[in-house]
């Protein structure tokens, strides 16, 4: 069998390497979330200050890139045989899914709001993004052409870009983005400092347009990989690492502000690990690592985070870290402590989705 019809017979039903690569980005965000002691962060799994990538600042953009394959692997077929009034049911359950991710967020959002007593209530979030990438993504699948993708791909990282560029310094404090939470978000962000009326927020309004490109490309990508033109993606790997390094030097890599160049160079490692991974296990048979976690990602996400909000509302995971993994800060430092919790921490969530994949348990939103 010839590489367009193995990706076309695997796309079918869903891609073993694509589920892999949602699982193990979901894992990488339980580790990096999770280090049991902030103050002790192990440093490889620290996001840059403010511009700059680390690999751990892969990890969001890599699931977002996979939501966007996720979407033509899943609709593709269905968009080329509906017609005009039979795309009006995959829209609504696209938007109606959305709805119920963005409902999540706010809901895990509110849990940590009341059980950790935190001065006020954050109304962006991990999954409130995801929910918007979700919705803006599965409606250019339905009702724009593939040129008509490209152009608007375009037209956001260039025009997110001029926005950025033209509208002052690209400070923490002095960006237009910031300026633009401040304004609309206020209190309601992730930082905020009364006393000058500025706030921060990472997942933020117009650094959205950044994530939205993020997911697009990926669309683009799985719509490639769907129809077994791998050729291509190598092409997309090389033409988006190069203009994502070249364009850094104008406008530089930052997650926080989801910069244009940062979509493109982190866009340009998340399709080389799509093609390695769909190499390696859709072709070759190697095993599906993390396979669990994405078949799983949103639940194992907030279920994660329901079970770090209660252990700190609860007063429970001082005490935890100290007893279960004091020992390790004494005989080899703290940070080596921090790292021994987040693996645990990981390790006991894959037992999970394990137990629930094996049950053939499978909890979408």
């Amino acid at each position: 069998m010839n590489q367009q019809n193995t990706s076309r017979t695997a796309s079918a039903a869903r891609l073993a390497s694509v589920d892999a690569l949602r699982g193990l980005a979901v894992a990488a965000m339980l580790l990096v979330n999770n280090p049991g002691d902030w103050g002790h962060v192990y440093a490889p799994l620290q996001h840059a200050a403010w511009h700059g990538c680390t690999p751990t600042d892969l990890i969001f953009p890599f699931f977002l890139f996979i939501v966007g394959v996720s979407i033509a692997l899943s609709l593709g077929a269905r968009i080329e045989a509906a017609g005009v009034v039979a795309k009006a049911p995959l829209a609504r359950g696209v938007l109606e899914r959305a709805l119920r991710i963005l409902l999540l967020g706010l809901a895990l959002h509110a849990l940590a709001w009341w059980l950790m007593d935190k001065p006020a209530f954050r109304l962006m979030g991990v999954l409130q993004r995801i929910a918007l990438c979700f919705a803006f993504t599965g409606l250019v699948a339905l009702y724009l052409r593939q040129r008509q993708q490209w152009l608007l791909l375009a037209a956001l990282l260039l025009g997110y870009a001029a926005l950025l560029l033209a509208g002052g310094p690209l400070s923490k404090e002095g960006n237009l983005a910031a300026r633009l939470d401040s304004a609309l978000l206020g209190p309601l962000s992730y930082e905020w400092n009364a006393a000058v009326g500025l706030a921060h927020e990472p997942e933020g309004l117009l650094s959205t347009l950044g994530a939205l490109a993020t997911c697009l490309l990926g669309l683009r990508a799985g719509d490639w990989l769907r129809r077994g033109l791998t050729a291509r993606l190598y092409v997309l790997t090389a033409a988006t690492l190069l203009l994502g390094y070249a364009s850094a030097l104008y406008l530089p890599w930052n997650k926080q502000l989801w910069t244009s160049s940062f979509v493109l160079w982190t866009g340009g490692w998340a399709c080389l690990a799509l093609l390695l991974s769909h190499h390696w296990v859709d072709r070759r048979g190697w095993p599906a690592l993390g396979r669990a976690f994405g078949v799983n990602a949103i639940a194992a996400y907030a279920g994660a985070w329901m079970l770090a909000v209660l252990l700190e509302g609860l007063g429970w995971m001082a005490p935890l870290y100290a007893i279960g993994f004091g020992w390790i800060a004494r005989a080899l430092g703290p940070f080596e402590a921090s790292l021994a919790f987040a693996l645990a921490f990981v390790l006991l969530w894959a037992l999970v989705v394990l137990l629930l994949d094996r049950r053939r348990i499978y909890i979408k939103v």
